[in-house]
């Protein structure tokens, strides 16, 4: 009895879940009735539903100047990361980076135990015949293990070239030399597509005869990163791919340089190497190293997973200061309120309360993320700790010419543009800052080759679907 009802059951599940022939279904293997693809929550992140808000400043310049108009906006839900992107998280993307050099260095080379760094396996083709430009294509191995403690000649010859040497040495401890710590990553310039002399002819399967793209292209020449602006024939899809070669570690001396007359040493020493600023928010990253960042953080997760997400990336202006207001249409600060104290007296972020004051919010410098109670969205430190970069250009007033869906002022800088046009929108406030600029509407900015102690960021990531 028990086997016939789950025949029957089986049979009424399978024209249940059956599509109708001759009827519109579309290409789905999912039934009809089922309620289609969700995507899954990305780890350390959280989910911000779409809706409207009031984009700009809700008090005046602190500094006396004009501010924008507040204009009522509307952005797409997307994923935001928790908190700020921190030091242990970064150096995962170092790691990474050195790592992936050093396979690519011992398999140029044919070290000892080379053919375990690469998934390569081809009979017709072995790794040995192939030329050096294959070899830079060749899958890793990321199962295994690089040999940094090696006793062949060879591999510590090319090994201990991730190291100070010679000159460069200062004390007993081997220290990384970032200078070889190099990403390169590549974007497409839609912005050069969208041109109107670049209008491609879908009757011709061409690109006008006077199509060109303006694009960036990187490369190495004698140990110097060179980063130019080239114009080139637009013929394909290919000329339209710029070329970015960073250094990714992050800029340590910035705390010194910035702060003159002040003792930072132990925090250039110490602040991203050692351990116990792990889960504090990384600085010293200019805006190209948190592309580059969100670049790969992409790739590690495609790399990973059947279902390809939409790309990490930094949030536009508009995505942020809807994020901070957490659901709070005419909120000045994050937390809902209109200042910075709580009934209880305590302040609620990390900032200036007052000249020489640092301490009165419990933090000097820099403090750990999530130090602080999240805002209604559930997102961690979105006024003070550090200020964050964000994808949108700077211009002091932009409110009034950019869409009221999905907002941004957004210039793909050439490297030969001049710095003007490299302003980048940073948001938030730190822990250098006074009150004002916590305000989720403040706009503040920064050259996006520069790098702060007071300047970190965070990804965010577009839904797909409502």
């Amino acid at each position: 009895m028990k086997k016939n009802l789950t025949i029957i059951v089986l049979v009424l599940l399978i024209i249940i879940a059956a599509k109708p022939l001759g009827e519109l279904t579309g290409v789905s293997k999912k039934s009809i009735f089922s309620r289609g693809f969700r995507e899954n929550n990305p780890y350390g992140m959280v989910f911000i539903k779409r809706g409207s808000f009031m984009m700009g400043p809700n008090d005046q310049s602190a500094l006396g100047g004009i501010n924008d108009k507040s204009v009522n906006v509307t952005v797409d839900a997307f994923w935001m990361d928790e908190t700020e992107i921190t030091n242990d998280e970064y150096k995962q993307f170092i790691y990474w980076v050195r790592d992936s050099i050093a396979m690519r260095m011992l398999i140029r080379s044919n070290a000892v135990g080379y053919e375990k760094l690469t998934s390569y396996r081809s009979k017709e083709t072995p790794l040995t015949d192939l030329t050096p430009e294959e070899l830079e294509n060749v899958p890793l191995n990321w199962r295994a293990s690089i040999p940094w403690k090696s006793k062949d000649d060879t591999v510590k010859a090319i090994l201990s070239s991730f190291y100070y040497q010679g000159s460069n040495e200062i004390g007993s401890l081997r220290q990384i030399n970032p200078l070889i710590l190099r990403y390169k990553y590549q974007w497409v310039n839609y912005d050069q597509a969208a041109l109107p002399k670049n209008k491609f002819n879908v009757n011709t399967g061409a690109y006008p005869p006077n199509a060109e793209a303006r694009v960036d292209t990187s490369y190495v020449e004698n140990g110097v990163i060179v980063n130019k602006t080239i114009v080139r024939k637009l013929r394909s899809r290919n000329d339209l791919i710029s070329t970015r070669i960073v250094n990714v570690y992050p800029d340590t001396i910035m705390w010194i340089r910035d702060f003159q007359y002040a003792y930072n040493d132990p925090k250039m020493r110490m602040y991203f190497s050692h351990p116990g600023f792990a889960n504090y928010p990384v600085v010293g990253v200019t805006w190209e190293q948190a592309q580059a960042f969100c670049q790969w953080r992409t790739q590690l997760f495609n790399t990973s997973s059947k279902v390809h997400g939409q790309d990490y990336r930094l949030p536009t202006e508009a995505e942020w200061e809807y994020a901070a207001r957490g659901g709070n249409q005419l909120a000045i600060y994050p937390w809902g309120g209109n200042y910075v104290r709580d009934a209880k007296g305590c302040f609620m972020a990390n900032f200036k309360p007052m000249r020489g004051s640092y301490t009165d919010d419990t933090g000097a410098t820099t403090m750990k993320v999530a130090s602080f109670m999240p805002n209604d969205f559930g997102l961690y430190d979105m006024a003070g700790n550090v200020a964050e970069w964000t994808s949108t250009a700077h211009s002091k007033s932009i409110n009034t010419v950019v869409a009221d869906m999905n907002p941004n002022f957004q210039y793909n800088a050439k490297n030969e543009d001049p710095d003007a046009l490299k302003q980048k929108v940073i948001k938030g406030g730190s822990w250098k800052d006074i009150a004002y600029y916590l305000q989720c509407g403040v706009r503040t900015y920064e050259y996006q080759y520069e790098s702060r102690p007071y300047i970190g960021f965070r990804c965010v990531r577009s839904f797909n679907g409502e």
